[in-house]
């Protein structure tokens, strides 16, 4: 699975109907909600906004997407289908829609959807997901500084310390490095 680091946007005019899409990273439904009414809000007199989104939760991949009053499956569709054929996962990429005067038929509509999100997904910058768990670990105190360089050079997160007899760190990690750095899960 693949995520956005850094946000993509495309801008594509096809028979005088102007289409902008943003592709960008959302942790969940609340983000995308969010990221959503900024793009709304940035263009207030636009003809529609499609959109698709795909999140990993703990009930499994949620995905949705939404044609925005276009024709069943033109819009929000095509652009859904990049995401999943990307394997992307916590992704929104809303396009907004200026109507140009000229229709474009329902196979023109879902081209200009489906490839201006394709644009702006290409001009993300993408990286590999990695899932994080959270862990607690039991160090020694020498072994804490050591630890906390560590976990930043692999975008692990230190969360907490508890100091008694030993340190207890809870962090955000992928557990398979953890496994690797020999420490054991408490």
């Amino acid at each position: 699975m693949l995520k956005i680091l850094k946000a993509g946007t495309a801008d594509y005019t096809v028979n005088k109907s102007r289409f902008i899409a943003v592709a960008e990273y959302c942790e969940d439904e609340r983000a995308v909600a969010m990221s959503l009414r900024k793009l709304a809000s940035q263009h207030q007199n636009a003809s529609h906004l499609a959109y698709a989104f795909r999140l990993k939760t703990e009930q499994g991949i949620v995905q949705r997407f939404s044609d925005a009053g276009e024709p069943s499956g033109t819009a929000g569709k095509p652009i859904l289908q990049f995401l999943e054929g990307r394997d992307l996962i916590n992704v929104c990429v809303g396009v907004i829609r200026y109507y140009g005067g000229i229709n474009l038929g329902t196979g023109g509509l879902a081209r200009a959807y489906g490839g201006t999100a394709k644009m702006a997904i290409d001009n993300a910058s993408i990286v590999h997901y990695v899932e994080m768990k959270q862990l607690r670990l039991k160090l020694d105190y020498k072994e804490l500084d050591y630890f906390t360089r560590e976990i930043a050079k692999i975008d692990g997160v230190l969360l907490d310390k508890v100091f008694g007899a030993d340190v207890v760190v809870t962090d955000d990690l992928s557990p398979a490095i953890g496994a690797e750095m020999n420490y054991r899960e408490l």
